[in-house]
């Protein structure tokens, strides 16, 4: 709660960019005393209609007190949001909280009044949507916890508005009016109502970018050559299937024509609607390109221009002002500093990039936030694209540059519901909000593959022209949240390619045992050691010989296809003697008829020099990609390309591969390449089956929230944060059910021996020194002590070892039931959110890193699993005729941990270390937590663009 001394102060935390239902943007913020021109012209623009439902009356204009009432807010009790473009207002809402007698009033009272007014032209855009999310986070933050609002029956998309909400709510009708009650506290059915808009809004704000009906290249150049002149080229040479425009204030005012592209002076001077526009001028220039693309209602931008964050503090100024005022039109820019975007579909054919070839259409979605990288990309996946049923190509590329907007969040939101797209490839140098970037790659895995390596990992800090948040996790951390997520994490580009080839035609392996047959013994050796070091099973190399023919491969990979013991098929060939060209071809038939047989295993084919047989792969079916003047059957002939150039020639372009075509059949030039891409998939598969049941946070009857909250408020009350002390940490964690063993500190012998008789003998005496703690190898520790003559033996040669007691700082503890030390962590990471750890104590987690991760809350799934994931899981287990400990209790503990964070934003850390698990049960012999407050707006809050 604000005192009344700052409750008038403007809270600038409440503005926000959204996202609106048809892609386009809109700034909501607080209603202030200097916006009452504003709103006296957005209302005129109300119809009367609208205003007859607003006021129950017809209201034709608002007088002054009104003007005055919808403008002067304590941002306490009575608080107004308006949704702008352009500046102008577009929507309003207010509240005003209530009494039980319905009058004013201020806290304590927790409920409000809540009405809204949405401009006609604006309305069925989801503006009233995104307006009640923020004024419920709003509310909740000033300690309303429920709204009303009265509707008149007619009103239908009002009542809609709210009844969609998902909130648990009440009805009634009375005198004539709907009246709507509703609780703000987050429900389940609420947040999926919120990331499913969230999902189609940032979903369709992408593809207005991919598939415009209209481009226009602004800063093409009256002579050949330069970045706006080669993208115009590109664009046209593509065929895209839209209108183009060249654009240039230089042009003479006679030019009507370029390239045979309409030319025009501004963007202004086209009559058509434009619906994208590239970029291509001087970074000085450019806010004036952005000042005519808004007002010509242009829905986004593609910014080629560089000189903005990657340049210094400066450019980092002049970037975060380009999205401030390409938002303020409800424009979304890709860039700056982009590479461009390309769409392959026969519908678009758009190449808005600065790649001098259209790549081959296809299934696989690239994301790269480095042009360079990505041309790359797109050169390797010409190259590999072969296989027998066609090639493998692109739907859609999206290279973001300093992606000081659109970022690779927005781009997963459309490929998750993209026919066009079976696969996603992402390059990432930094994620600039990890927590999204997890719920939604867990949810985009759930139903295609999603394939990421991350640059610049080791450099300690993003690239300059990102500007990400701060993150205290190290990589292999990260690394570990994404896999929980279900994305495939690889670590070059060309294992992101190798992946994403056999992901993107191959059906995802039962299993991991793999069949392996070929006509060299040693490259299925060598194939054979590679599946074991990823840990697959494989079966036996069958060994065909150097003679073996075209049907013997047939037959052998039949046999292997119809092997119910088998979940995968590597083939792996070497060249044959002869008429090497006619042999690859009999090869990819005789394989592709075989796969095709049994189209629910996948295959690999792992070939070393054979020269024809990757065009032979890719040419072996009718529906291979092949040129007009192509005889039917013949092959599909690539041109050679170096690593980031294009081919001379453009690809034949054939209509879309439909998503039920025949298999493809990926090939790769070494063992250990493929049988990596293929444990991939393994893993994956894994995870899309333990996905399906993902568990459920169980609910435990003993834990008290309420009272855990109030401790909380009470000890935050004392500081801005603070850890806490033995007695208060016992207390908190005593809430949530967690026993801790309390430590009683023993300055003196004296005070040692009054410990042990309060706690009773057996006890523990341990050094809590920094240098000491959990440091029982330095003998720092004595246990098993049964009496008072052998407590001050103890604590007389730990200070003869050590020193004096100040420096030793020496507890007494109740003894434990022996087991195995474990350690259990939660920490509230910046970026990534709450995440919980759990490891071994001593070296196994300090000093071989053998520590798990899971994101809170953690279900009991993935406790179990959290448990087993460790390298020395087998120490919990009875390893070497041990006895196994009490897992259950284990993973009971890490739940509860995890509602704790999860119930309590203000727990920003907490570490149980060591936790002994014995046979039966589990003993937590040191403990502490830390608080702080938590942030004004969490994960539940309302949607929001990032603002960087």
């Amino acid at each position: 709660m604000q005192s009344a001394s700052d409750r008038h102060e403007y809270p600038a935390h409440w503005e926000a960019d959204v996202v609106l239902r048809d892609g386009g943007t809109a700034r909501i913020r607080p209603i202030t005393v200097d916006d009452a021109e504003r709103l006296v012209s957005f209302y005129e623009q109300v119809s009367d209609e609208s205003k007859y439902y607003r006021f129950f009356a017809p209201y034709p204009r608002l007088s002054a007190k009104d003007v005055h009432r919808f403008t002067h807010h304590d941002f306490v009790d009575r608080v107004g949001l308006a949704a702008t473009v352009g500046g102008e207002f577009i929507a309003t809402v207010r509240y005003d909280r209530i009494g039980a007698d319905g009058m004013p009033a201020s806290a304590p009272a927790d409920e409000a009044e809540v009405a809204f007014l949405v401009q006609d032209a604006h309305q069925g855009r989801g503006v009233a949507s995104a307006l009640l999310e923020h004024i419920g986070a709003v509310a909740r933050e000033r300690d309303i916890r429920r709204f009303a609002a009265e509707v008149l029956p007619a009103n239908t998309k009002m009542i809609k508005v709210f009844t969609d909400a998902g909130y648990t709510q009440k009805r009634s009708f009375e005198d004539g009016v709907v009246r709507l009650e509703f609780d703000l506290e987050p429900t389940d059915r609420s947040l999926a109502v919120q990331y499913a808009r969230e999902q189609r809004a940032e979903a369709r704000s992408v593809q207005r970018l991919l598939v415009p009906g209209s481009v226009a290249v602004v800063g093409v150049g009256r002579t050949p050559g330069g970045v706006g002149r080669s993208v115009l080229g590109n664009i046209r040479d593509a065929g895209f299937t839209g209108r183009l425009y060249a654009v240039n204030r230089a042009f003479p005012e006679d030019l009507k024509e370029l390239d045979g592209v309409p030319a025009h002076r501004t963007v202004r001077d086209i009559e058509e609607q434009v619906d994208l526009v590239v970029v291509a001028v001087r970074a000085e220039y450019v806010p004036e390109v952005v000042t005519e693309c808004g007002e010509h209602g242009v829905q986004g931008l593609v910014v080629l221009s560089a000189g903005y964050a990657e340049s210094g503090p400066d450019g980092r100024e002049r970037q975060r002002e380009l999205v401030r005022h390409a938002r303020a039109y409800g424009m979304r820019i890709i860039g700056p500093n982009a590479f461009g975007v390309i769409n392959t579909s026969a519908d678009v054919r758009l190449n808005a990039s600065l790649a001098p070839e259209m790549p081959r259409p296809g299934r696989i979605g690239l994301f790269a936030q480095s042009g360079a990288i990505g041309i790359a990309l797109l050169s390797r996946l010409h190259r590999r694209g072969g296989g027998v049923t066609g090639v493998t190509g692109v739907s859609t590329f999206v290279s973001s540059g300093n992606r000081a907007d659109v970022s690779g969040n927005d781009v997963l939101q459309y490929w998750y519901d993209d026919p066009d797209t079976d696969v996603a490839l992402m390059y990432l140098e930094s994620i600039g909000n990890p927590r999204k970037f997890t719920r939604l790659a867990r949810r985009t895995a759930a139903a295609k593959p999603l394939v990421v390596v991350q640059g610049a990992r080791h450099g300690g800090a993003a690239p300059q022209g990102h500007a990400v948040r701060a993150t205290r996790l190290p990589h292999a951390t990260v690394s570990a949240l994404l896999r929980q997520a279900g994305v495939i994490r690889v670590d070059t580009i060309t294992e992101l390619v190798d992946a994403g080839l056999l992901l993107a035609r191959q059906p995802l392996p039962a299993g991991p045992r793999v069949a392996i047959l070929g006509n060299s013994e040693s490259l299925g050796l060598l194939t054979y050691d590679a599946c074991l070091a990823e840990g697959l099973r494989p079966l036996p190399p069958l060994d065909l010989t150097t003679a073996a023919s075209a049907a013997d491969f047939h037959e052998a990979l039949s046999h292997a296809l119809a092997d119910e013991t088998c979940d995968a098929v590597v083939v792996t060939a070497i060249p044959a003697i002869g008429d090497a060209s006619t042999g690859d071809a009999e090869l990819a038939e005789a394989l592709r008829t075989a796969a095709e047989r049994v189209p629910g295993k996948p295959v690999l084919v792992v070939h070393v020099e054979l020269g024809g047989l990757a065009e032979a792969l890719s040419a072996a079916a009718s529906t291979a990609p092949r040129s007009g003047s192509a005889a039917p059957g013949s092959a599909l002939r690539t041109h050679p390309i170096r690593p980031l150039d294009f081919p001379v020639e453009a690809p034949p372009q054939p209509a879309d591969t439909p998503a039920d075509a025949p298999r493809l059949i990926p090939a790769y030039p070494a063992a250990e390449r493929a049988v990596r891409a293929l444990g991939e998939a393994v893993r994956y598969a894994q995870w899309r089956r333990e996905a399906a049941e993902p568990g459920k946070v169980p609910e435990y009857e003993d834990i008290d929230e309420k009272g855990a909250a109030r401790l909380i408020d009470g000890l935050l009350a004392r500081g801005q944060g603070l850890t806490l002390g033995m007695d208060e940490t016992c207390d908190l964690l005593g809430k949530y059910g967690i026993e801790a063993h309390r430590a009683l500190h023993a300055p003196t012998p004296d005070t040692a021996a009054d410990a042990a008789r309060t706690l009773g003998y057996p006890v523990a005496l341990k050094a809590t020194a920094p240098h000491l703690r959990h440091r029982a190898d330095l003998g720092g520790v004595r246990l098993d002590l049964a009496d008072e003559e052998q407590l001050r033996r103890a604590y007389a040669e730990l200070t003869d070892l050590f020193g004096k007691p100040e420096e030793l700082r020496p507890v007494v503890q109740r003894m434990a039931p022996r087991g195995v030390d474990t350690v259990v962590r939660a920490v509230i990471d910046p970026a990534a959110g709450a995440v919980l750890s759990f490891g071994l104590a001593g070296a196994a987690s300090q000093l071989l890193g053998d520590t798990a991760h899971r994101l809170v809350p953690v279900t009991d799934r993935e406790a179990t699993s959290l448990i087993r994931s460790i390298r020395t899981a087998p120490l919990l287990f009875g390893w070497r005729g041990s006895t196994p400990v009490d897992t259950p209790a284990l993973e009971e503990l890490l739940l509860r941990v995890s509602r704790l964070v999860d119930d309590h934003p203000e727990v920003v850390a907490v570490t149980l270390e060591p936790v002994v698990v014995a046979t039966h049960g589990l003993s937590v012999l040191g403990a502490s937590v830390r608080l702080a407050p938590p942030p004004a707006r969490d994960d539940l809050g309302p949607r929001t663009l990032p603002t960087y």
